[in-house]
């Protein structure tokens, strides 16, 4: 079956690309996903799948409290679920990925149209091609793959192509909602074919912090709320220290700063002559999976109601969480699927996969804590040209990330039994 498998692939080469390609050309920017969701709605009834298409618009969803977006109108964004039903009495799996694109930015520091979908050495370039048009396509092949093979499975495969990721997930709770659950999940964000068993969370937090005005000239009769803000900016980054020097998890031991606290944004101030009386940060702190949204909001809180300044403590700064938010993840490393990525990893790559922490949030969060679907990361592409100018991602990594989903899912759904990597490895040296 995994020759089986391998051909297959290799027939559907060019059509695959040219489908990615398709994706990719199409600007899905928040607010913008129909067209290219449309495209894979059409693709999945080719395939033969269950597809449903619906627009999140009930209460429900917009009271959740884990719902977060940028945004109330989802009328040209819709979801997309499809869904390749099994024989029965087997293990269910969603295949989620998200069609939402960042904005390309400045558009000069492009070497080609962002939407281009231009094959150059082997890589395929455009906004979306590694986050994560590329690993979307690798799901389609997969089930296609399985379709168009005829391979048994008890359990059902789910496919979710949702929007909103890149604001905090809002796509995947409404499938969540629809009911669109499973005994565990992939998810191919570009992890560089690393397995990411755990994912960070992440909020967005704004710090209003406060002086008093005075004319420039005396600026001593005033209060700097700039100089104040200073104050602030060293405490985030003692918090920053603090919380990172209590990881131990070895899965993070690659990683610089497990769950960094960035600050993306300062303004405030409204006359170079005067003291400004009023300066706001804004940022990201990231979340452990051992914590919660609201143990870690807490910590930040306390450090900003308990500056060492008299000032301060007269006037803590305030603050407020808003706009993206996504949740922590984790599945245990003992997990079946785990094992069984693994061993196909394993097999196909011939060499142990790299398993470390996700340095980013994902959707996976929300499929693990609220749909009680155990999640894991991988796939092709990388995340350092993702959300960069000139993001692309190597053709040839989407397709070995197919063939080891595909068998994933066989041994997964199927009840297929598969090799111990010790086997695996035992054979490789023969």
């Amino acid at each position: 079956m995994k020759k089986e498998i391998q051909k297959w692939m290799d027939s559907k080469k060019p059509e695959a690309i040219s489908f990615l390609q398709k994706m990719v050309r199409s600007n899905s920017e928040q607010g913008k996903e129909k067209e290219v969701q449309m495209l894979i709605a059409d693709k999945l009834q080719d395939i033969g799948l269950e597809v449903d298409v619906w627009h999140p618009d009930d209460e429900a969803f917009f009271r959740h409290p884990y719902f977060c977006a940028t945004r109330t109108d989802f009328s040209n964004s819709p979801n997309v679920a499809g869904i390749l039903k099994g024989s029965g009495g087997g293990r269910s799996i969603v295949l989620n990925g998200h069609v939402d694109v960042v904005p390309p930015g400045d558009l000069s520091q492009w070497e080609n149209d962002p939407y281009s979908g231009e094959i150059k050495d082997g890589k395929l370039y455009g906004r979306g091609a590694t986050d994560m048009k590329g690993g979307n396509l690798c799901l389609l092949l997969a089930i296609q793959c399985l379709k168009d093979l005829n391979v048994p499975l008890k359990g059902d495969v789910i496919f979710h192509s949702v929007m909103e990721e890149e604001s905090g997930g809002a796509g995947t709770l409404a499938a969540i909602l629809r009911g669109y659950t499973a005994d565990a999940a992939i998810i191919p964000e570009p992890t560089n074919m690393k397995i990411f068993p755990s994912q960070q969370g992440s909020m967005w937090f704004r710090i209003n912090v406060y002086g008093r005005s005075a004319h420039g000239g005396t600026r001593y009769e005033g209060v700097s709320a700039l100089e104040k803000a200073m104050i602030v900016v060293k405490e985030l980054q003692d918090l920053e220290k603090a919380r990172n020097e209590r990881i131990t998890d070895p899965l993070y031991q690659n990683i610089p700063i497990p769950v960094p606290i960035n600050l993306g944004k300062i303004s405030g101030g409204e006359w170079p002559s005067s003291v400004p009386d009023h300066i706001v940060i804004e940022g990201r702190i990231g979340v452990a999976p051992c914590e919660s949204l609201e143990d870690v909001k807490g910590e930040l809180e306390d450090r900003m109601a308990s500056l060492n300044d008299q000032w301060l403590k007269e006037h803590p700064p305030a603050v407020e969480w808003f706009g993206a938010q996504w949740l922590p993840g984790s599945i245990d490393q003992d997990h079946d699927l785990m094992k069984l990525l693994s061993n196909r990893f394993t097999e196909i790559c011939q060499c142990e996969p790299v398993i470390e922490a996700s340095p980013w949030g994902t959707d996976g969060g929300l499929l693990t804590s609220v749909g009680h679907t155990p999640s894991i990361v991988f796939g092709p592409g990388v995340t350092s040209v993702a959300h960069y100018p000139d993001e692309h991602i190597e053709l040839d990594k989407i397709f070995q990330a197919a063939e080891i989903i595909t068998l994933t899912i066989m041994d997964w759904c199927g009840g297929i039994e598969t090799e111990t990597k010790e086997d695996l490895l035992v054979k490789k040296d023969t």
